[in-house]
């Protein structure tokens, strides 16, 4: 990659977005399978619903710029799946494997709301009004899929069905 203006910056940051969410579109139905606990499995599920949009609105900001997407790879979220799948196989207590599917999508969240905050930036400077909106609307779904993990991991479910004493050992 040769970084000459923002707006080729801007265009390869979305072209990583749009690698992220493609492997996200697999990566989620694996995790909703391997959950054990109801709510995150809803919760991996609702955020599939989520990533098909996401991939929509980079499609139509990529249609707006003219800009075929797929030269890119991101490689942070293909590590951080990597990671994820490695918690799918670990043998163990399938409570404890749940906290840890929690953990790494959170990694992936925070990593998808950087990137987005990122582009999201770029585009407010290079006068793109409709992307922004359109990366915003991602910025607080993802948002909202984060705090749904943090309330399904503090809430309640954790809180009362896991049996932290055995967990620590």
């Amino acid at each position: 990659m040769k970084l000459v203006t923002l707006k080729s910056l801007y265009i390869d940051e979305l072209d990583d977005l749009h690698s992220a969410e493609t492997q996200m579109i697999v990566a989620l139905p694996r995790l909703a399978r391997a959950a054990r606990n109801p709510d995150l499995k809803a919760a991996f599920q609702n955020h599939l619903d989520e990533t098909y949009n996401h991939l929509r609105r980079l499609e139509l900001i990529f249609e707006d710029l003219e800009v075929v997407p797929g030269n890119e790879v991101c490689e942070a979220t293909e590590g951080l799946i990597a990671e994820a799948e490695e918690m799918i196989h670990a043998y163990g207590d399938p409570d404890v494997r749940d906290v840890a599917l929690i953990a790494c999508a959170q990694r992936v969240e925070h990593y998808e709301i950087a990137a987005y905050g990122s582009a999201r930036s770029f585009a407010k400077h290079l006068g793109f009004d409709r992307h922004v909106q359109l990366l915003q609307k991602t910025i607080e779904e993802e948002g909202a899929a984060d705090k749904a993990l943090t309330h399904i991991a503090d809430g309640g479910w954790f809180t009362s069905g896991l049996n932290w004493e055995a967990a620590r050992k």
